[in-house]
C-alpha cells in the first residue's frame, strides 16, 4: 500500500488543500502563489493544467511555490462500449496515472462516465466501469498511484458518473482486489445519501478512503448545476457532521476545498483563498481531529 496520507502532510495550514477549480479562471501561477501566501501547502491539480503548462514545468512551479500535489483530476470516463473507444480511454487513463506520479500526487480522482442516448443500459455501463477499473489497477499499483472513484449526485448520472453512491463505488473498488483502488468522499455529491454514515465507516474499515473534498450545496441551482458549489457554510450541507464521519473512519490526509462557482471565480484570488481558509478553520478543521469525534455525528 502507498504511504498513508498522514505521513505526507507538510507544515502549512493543517490539512487544507486548495483544489485548482476553486480558482478555475485564475492563471495557474497566480493560483499557486495565492495558496502559498495563505499558508496552504497542498493543491489539487487538473489535467488541463498539465496540458497548458507542461508536466515538468507544472511540477517545477508547484515545487518552487513549496506546494505538494494532493490529487490530480481527472481520470475515468470508462463506460464506452465500442472496443476502439475503450482502448483509447484506457490508454488515456494510463497517461493520467503517469501524470499523477510525475507530479507527486498520490491519488488520481476518477469520474467514471455516464451513458448515451443511443446506449441507455446503465447496468451494462456500470459493469464496464468495474471491468476497466480492474484493468487499470495493476498499472496504478506499479506507478504508486491510487485511483479514487468519485460517486456523484444522481442528477449527474447521465453525463458524468453512473456511480451515485459511496456503496456503489466501494463495491467496484473492492471487486478489483487491489489496494490501489478506493473512493473519494465529496460533500457536494454524497451529503444526501441516507446510507452515508455506514458507507463512510465501510470505506475506512476497508482502507479505501483515499480523499476527502468539501464545499457546500447552494440554492437556487445554477444553470449548470455543477457550478452550484459554494463556500462551506453558505448552503445546506452539514460539513462538520460529514467531517466527523470521515475522521471517525480513520482518514487523516489532506482535505481539498473544491468549489465550482462563477461568483467565486469572479472574486480576486487572494480574497477567495482567504475566505476558503477562514471557512476551513471554522467548519472543517475543528471536526477533523479524533478528540472531536462523537458516537453519532448526525445527531
Amino acid at each position: 500500500m502507498n504511504t498513508p496520507p498522514s505521513q505526507r502532510l507538510g507544515a502549512g495550514t493543517p490539512r487544507l488543500s486548495l483544489n485548482r477549480w476553486t480558482l478555475r479562471t485564475t492563471p495557474i501561477q497566480e493560483f499557486l502563489e495565492a495558496a502559498a501566501s495563505h499558508g496552504i501547502d497542498a493543491v489539487g491539480l487538473w489535467r488541463q493544467d498539465v496540458e497548458e503548462v507542461g508536466l515538468d514545468a507544472l511540477r517545477r512551479r508547484a515545487d518552487d511555490a513549496g506546494l505538494r500535489v494532493s490529487s490530480l483530476c481527472r481520470g475515468g470516463f470508462l463506460t464506452v462500449a465500442d472496443e476502439t473507444a475503450r482502448a483509447a480511454s484506457l490508454e488515456d487513463n494510463r497517461r493520467a496515472i503517469d501524470e499523477a506520479a510525475a507530479l507527486g500526487a498520490p491519488t488520481l480522482v476518477m469520474v467514471v462516465g455516464g451513458i448515451t442516448r443511443e446506449d441507455k443500459d446503465i447496468s451494462a455501463a456500470r459493469a464496464r466501469v468495474a471491468e476497466n477499473i480492474a484493468a487499470l489497477a495493476p498499472y496504478a499499483e506499479t506507478a504508486g498511484v491510487t485511483l479514487a472513484l468519485e460517486p456523484m449526485h444522481p442528477m449527474f448520472t447521465a453525463d458524468r458518473a453512473v456511480i451515485a453512491t459511496l456503496d456503489q463505488a466501494l463495491d467496484i473498488a473492492e471487486g478489483t482486489g487491489s489496494d490501489a483502488v478506493g473512493v473519494v468522499v465529496d460533500t457536494y455529491h454524497v451529503w444526501w445519501d441516507p446510507a452515508l454514515e455506514q458507507a463512510v465507516a465501510r470505506a475506512g474499515e476497508a482502507g479505501r478512503l483515499l480523499s476527502y473534498q468539501v464545499c457546500d450545496w447552494n440554492l437556487p441551482l445554477a444553470a449548470e448545476p455543477l457550478f452550484s458549489r459554494g463556500y462551506m457554510g453558505d448552503g445546506f450541507i452539514d460539513v462538520p457532521a460529514i467531517t466527523r464521519l470521515v475522521t471517525a473512519a480513520g482518514y487523516t490526509g489532506d482535505i481539498e476545498v473544491e468549489i465550482f462557482n462563477e461568483d467565486v471565480w469572479a472574486t480576486p484570488a487572494d480574497t477567495a483563498t482567504a475566505i476558503v481558509a477562514e471557512r476551513f478553520e471554522q467548519l472543517v478543521l475543528p471536526y477533523a481531529t479524533p478528540e472531536h469525534e462523537d458516537d453519532h455525528p448526525f445527531s
